[in-house]
């Protein structure tokens, strides 16, 4: 391990002491309130704080306080988790002014500015006619994003995202995008896979030299 690996694995060490009074304080509300709810006050409060130090708390009260999530992440400023089961994975980075519902975001992923992950496209159910949209409840699921994926800045997922696809700015992916694709516009619609391109353009053995 480098010097500087050392340097920065003991300020993130430093900002998970600093963040575990704030999450006690999170479990003590949570315990008498609604859960997600609670949850996002602090998000939106974390969100405020600038700089390296919002970036590294941030992590660390993410770290403690959601599922499998990992402290080797970035968050940016101004951007806000609505979910508590929301799981962030090792090397991933979401920038400024994003939402972020209940997902799991696999390793080294890049997440632009003013992206919406939404928890699922049936969050609110509207058949009934009598009753208003808010009173009919709806379903919450939790969106899968693989692992090197990257969304573009203004992207609106409502669906799972394969391993290493990209999704490019302000497209709305409300199916679901296989591994390696690249997909654009609203609705997403595929441009390339990246994968078989990669295997397209693999050179091939000579068959002399292969007998």
């Amino acid at each position: 391990m480098t010097t500087r690996q050392v340097i920065k694995r003991t300020i993130k060490m430093v900002f998970l002491i600093l963040a575990a009074p704030l999450y006690l304080l999170f479990l003590g509300l949570a315990a008498i309130t609604q859960e997600d709810s609670t949850f996002q006050g602090f998000s939106q409060a974390l969100s405020l704080i600038p700089s390296k130090i919002g970036t590294y708390l941030r992590a660390a009260f993410y770290r403690l306080a959601c599922p499998d999530t990992s402290d080797d992440i970035s968050v940016g400023f101004l951007t806000l988790l609505s979910h508590r089961d929301t799981t962030i994975k090792r090397g991933v980075y979401i920038g400024p002014q994003c939402n972020i519902g209940k997902c799991t975001i696999g390793e080294n992923t890049l997440v632009g500015s003013g992206v919406h992950i939404l928890s699922g496209s049936r969050q609110h159910a509207f058949d009934d006619i009598d009753r208003p949209i808010q009173e009919q409840g709806g379903h919450f699921e939790k969106i899968h994003i693989g692992d090197d994926c990257w969304l573009g800045n203004g992207a609106v997922v409502l669906a799972p995202i394969g391993n290493q696809a990209i999704v490019a700015a302000g497209t709305v992916v409300s199916k679901p995008v296989r591994e390696g694709e690249v997909v654009a516009g609203n609705p997403a619609r595929l441009i390339r896979n990246r994968l078989e391109t990669a295997s397209a353009t693999e050179p091939t053995s000579d068959p002399v030299e292969a007998r």
